[in-house]
């Protein structure tokens, strides 16, 4: 049960993540895979930045990052250069404007508010502190928290019966495990 809680914590993140890229990239037009490319050739060797390295890394089809490569290029936002050491080898780099454009969106300002935040706090498992991650985030994004009604701070138990604080409704024991729009996270702040 621990690790599927987990794998939720990790998955919601990454949701929250994926979403404010597609909002940043958008204003740019782009899309998030046209970032993940030039992230990953802003940090690749010599000998990694091929297309066919850019699609096993990504996990992507070589026509995806073929038509990526191709705007990405046309942007100006990178270069193809032929391999002096064969020809049917291209080597892609960041152009200056590339580099400036991954330097500006990377890291995301919403992560480094969050990890400034959590890096001070402790901790008694991963679950906790992915759960009080997850929570900054929201906070810091604005967005609702979709979270467990078990965790959420109109969670309570009367009478050894579950209730939801805010409709005043009994609450089944499935529903306690189960995802609410109306979640409202416990203070995620530790001392």
């Amino acid at each position: 049960m621990l690790e599927l809680e987990t794998f939720r914590l990790i998955e919601r993140i990454s949701s929250l993540l994926r979403s404010e890229q597609r909002r940043k990239y958008a204003a740019l037009g782009l899309q998030p895979v046209h970032g993940q490319v030039l992230d990953y050739l802003a940090h690749c060797n010599k000998y990694s930045n091929t297309h066919a390295a850019v699609a096993e890394y990504l996990g992507l089809t070589k026509g995806t990052v073929s038509q990526t490569i191709q705007l990405l290029e046309r942007k100006n936002l990178l270069e193809k250069t032929v391999s002096s050491q064969d020809a049917r080898v291209i080597h892609l780099s960041l152009t200056e404007s590339g580099e400036r454009l991954i330097n500006e969106l990377k890291p995301l300002e919403l992560f480094k508010q969050a990890e400034q935040q959590v890096s001070q706090l402790k901790f008694i498992d991963i679950g906790e502190a992915l759960q009080t991650t997850l929570s900054v985030l929201q906070q810091a994004n604005q967005s609702k928290s979709f979270g467990l009604c078990r965790t959420c701070s109109y969670f309570t138990v009367k009478e050894n019966h579950y209730l939801c604080g805010l409709t005043q409704q009994a609450l089944d024991r499935d529903d306690t495990e189960k995802i609410c729009r109306e979640h409202n996270p416990r203070n995620p702040q530790k001392t």
